[in-house]
């Protein structure tokens, strides 16, 4: 099988090298080598262009920043030619047609000796003094056939030049894939969502054709290329390894790695390691499919806690859960392996629908944690509709879970549960959105499988588990808010609700069955105007028993995780993030605080989500923290440097904190205080929580 792909990867990478044609000679580039030739045609274009451009005085009278998108054609005849130009001024779409207009003409582009012509795509900076030169100017696809694009019996033609925008060196910018998700990545992005007036942020990952309206992706990447030559180079700096496009289709293959060393203060192993290699595999057919598949291939050992937390949680026919990927066997001297695969299709038959079923993770909210649905728990399959149409936003969801505790298991095989759940987003004016969230679990009892009445998108889950019995499922409910005071500032909360008794709620009795969460945020873009300084706070509390059942299977979790917040139920938190990057450095630290009531003297307290909550302490005189009160420092700092914008490789390093202290000590759960540094090498594709 190695050998088979390494073979695949020669062939690719034979076919993607050979089929390079030959750019236009600009004036000052007669030179025979073709790498040299490209980058002079960058530098000197970018140049005569750019000393050639002048800013028209609306544009400075309203000190406007931003990037113009320019699609231009070399001819067969060597003349330039303007396709597109995207830019929020009319004036300056004016000014760069006269510029490209006085471009002396070229030695045209060639193919096998044969002349051609070439497309390209180029960026341009306003205002001017913040323009890179040489600036990458990006070939893009040729196509037979020319199509006007002010022809309105030719729609289709026109919005192919309009996407044409899109670097070819990036794909993926205008495609239906999903941003990967990562804290990192999200909060550069969330800042261009919140200065559009109708944008919703409420349910994750982004999709690239959705983002692209609201972020320039491609200029945010092309502004951290590197003036690479080299195909070796420029592979490993700048672009996707392998690539294939045409008019109709493309694909790119990535290699993903995880490669970190480190050290924490235990006696007990020398060294904490991960080693992840992975290959990635993304495409496109036609402009409505796209499709995305990973696998990753792990070996891992890590700090003492996170062990610790690996060997309790021991799924069947496992040596212990790895946090957010899912079983792992035990290797020696107190490591694991864990193979994830990840995979998805996404669809678009039109403007208002997306169909995905992959194999992944998913996220409400639009804080670090969430109390609706977080990607916590490892990958699971999964059935996703979204809607867009006026001010709404509709998501429909439905997942396959599993109770993997060995003593649930029949015949050596893990219990099957079910999960539908339904988001809207709603745009009440420029500043505000409301969000009502709804869940359902159900498990497979009766042998029936997913319960078909649950596969209905707009029907109350609530109501049919009630007309069906309690033994059916357990449901949540819930609604969101979020408030862009500024375009620099929003505050956000989140309340779920579990399960509520009225006339027990007001009454001083502290009623078990009041089961609840809730969640407080602010976020802070281009803190005290220094750009790319972002602040964040956010407080979460979870009453105890929520998110569990009497039915214990109809918990609201998956692969010994909880689905929601990581610390379960029964505890209060306060996080403080703050983060700062420029160019490709980047930085942040992350404080968490909280305090959480564990389980004591065999009895269940609230904490434990996985628990029979029929058998808690008491119905009454119920209260936050109860058990073994626990308290949690966590200091979290780190950086880095992104090798590759295309795949996002990074080298970093970090350095945790973790102070663990309950107020009862046991045999098995005692008091710790962690130190643990690491560096390493990454594929920044995922988030990766060891915050508990």
């Amino acid at each position: 099988m190695k050998k088979f792909i390494l073979g695949f990867l020669l062939l690719l990478s034979n076919i993607c090298i050979s089929q390079v044609d030959i750019y236009p000679v600009y004036e000052g580039c007669e030179s025979p080598n073709e790498l040299t030739l490209e980058s002079c045609f960058n530098q000197n274009v970018t140049k005569d262009v750019i000393a050639n451009f002048t800013v028209p005085e609306k544009v400075k009278a309203d000190n406007y920043k931003g990037t113009i998108n320019i699609v231009f054609l070399v001819t067969k005849e060597g003349d330039f030619e303007v396709l597109y130009v995207r830019s929020a001024y009319k004036e300056l779409e004016n000014e760069v047609k006269k510029v490209f207009n006085q471009l002396k003409a070229v030695k045209p582009a060639t193919y096998n000796g044969r002349t051609i012509e070439m497309r390209f795509g180029m960026p341009i900076s306003i205002p001017l003094d913040s323009q890179t030169i040489p600036q990458t100017i990006e070939k893009q696809n040729n196509y037979n056939e020319i199509v006007d694009p002010t022809n309105d019996a030719n729609l289709t033609a026109k919005n192919d030049i309009q996407s044409a925008v899109v670097s070819t060196r990036f794909p993926e910018h205008n495609s239906e894939l999903n941003i990967p998700f990562t804290y990192q990545t999200y909060n550069e992005m969330s800042y261009y969502y919140d200065k559009n007036d109708n944008s919703h942020t409420g349910f994750k990952p982004f999709q690239y054709s959705e983002a692209t309206k609201y972020v320039d992706l491609d200029a945010q990447k092309t502004e951290l290329l590197k003036d690479k030559k080299s195909w070796g180079g420029r592979k490993f700096w700048n672009e996707h390894l392998f690539k294939v496009q045409e008019k109709d289709y493309w694909f790119t293959v990535n290699p993903i790695f995880d490669l970190q060393i480190g050290k924490d203060n235990s006696d007990n192993i020398d060294f904490t390691y991960n080693n992840t290699r992975a290959l990635q595999i993304q495409g496109g057919l036609g402009k409505k499919l796209n499709f995305s598949t990973s696998f990753y291939e792990s070996q891992g050992r890590f700090s003492g806690y996170v062990t610790d937390f690996i060997r309790t949680n021991n799924p069947l026919g496992a040596s212990g859960t790895v946090p957010g990927r899912g079983k792992g066997k035990g290797l020696s001297k107190g490591g694991f392996d864990y193979p994830v695969a990840e995979a998805y299709l996404s669809y678009s038959p039109n403007k208002f629908f997306n169909f995905q079923f992959g194999h992944g993770k998913n996220f409400i909210g639009d804080g670090y944690r969430s109390m609706m649905l977080s990607d916590v728990a490892s990958p699971y399959p999964h059935f996703k509709i979204s809607t867009n149409f006026w001010k709404i936003k509709y998501t429909n969801l439905w997942m396959w879970l599993d109770d993997v505790r060995p003593e649930l298991a029949v015949n050596d095989l893990s219990p099957r549960k079910y999960a539908a759940i339904h988001h809207l987003s709603w745009n009440v004016n420029k500043r505000l959105n409301i969000g009502l969230f709804e869940a359902i679990i159900t498990d497979n009892e009766n042998g029936r499988g997913f319960d078909v009445n649950f596969f209905n998108p707009v029907i109350f889950y609530r109501a049919v588990e009630f007309s069906r019995g309690s033994e059916a499922g357990n449901a949540l409910m819930g609604f969101s808010t979020k408030y862009k005071w500024t375009q620099n500032i929003s505050t956000y909360t989140q309340f779920v609700l579990d399960e509520l008794t009225v006339g027990k709620f007001f009454d001083g009795t502290k009623y078990w069955g009041n089961k609840f969460s809730i969640q407080l945020g602010a976020k802070y873009f281009n803190a005290f105007d220094v750009d790319n300084l972002y602040f964040q706070g956010e407080f979460n509390v979870s009453r105890p028993y929520t998110y569990s059942n009497r039915k214990s299977i109809l918990n609201y979790g998956h692969f010994n995780q909880p689905l929601a917040h990581l610390w379960g139920s029964n505890f209060w938190e306060a996080i403080g993030i703050a983060s700062y990057k420029k160019d490709r450095w980047f930085g942040n630290a992350k404080l968490t605080i909280g305090k959480k009531g564990f389980d004591k003297d065999w009895l269940n307290y609230g904490g434990n989500i996985y628990l029979d909550n029929d058998d808690r302490i008491g119905d009454t005189g119920i209260e936050l923290l109860q058990g073994n009160k626990t308290s949690i420092v966590i200091a979290d700092l780190q950086a880095g440097y992104v090798v590759n914008p295309a795949t996002n490789l990074q080298f970093f390093g970090g350095l945790t904190f973790r102070n663990f202290d309950p107020t009862t000590e046991t045999a098995n759960f005692s008091k710790q205080n962690t130190t643990w540094f690491t560096i390493g090498l990454r594929t920044d594709v995922f988030n990766w929580y060891f915050d508990f």
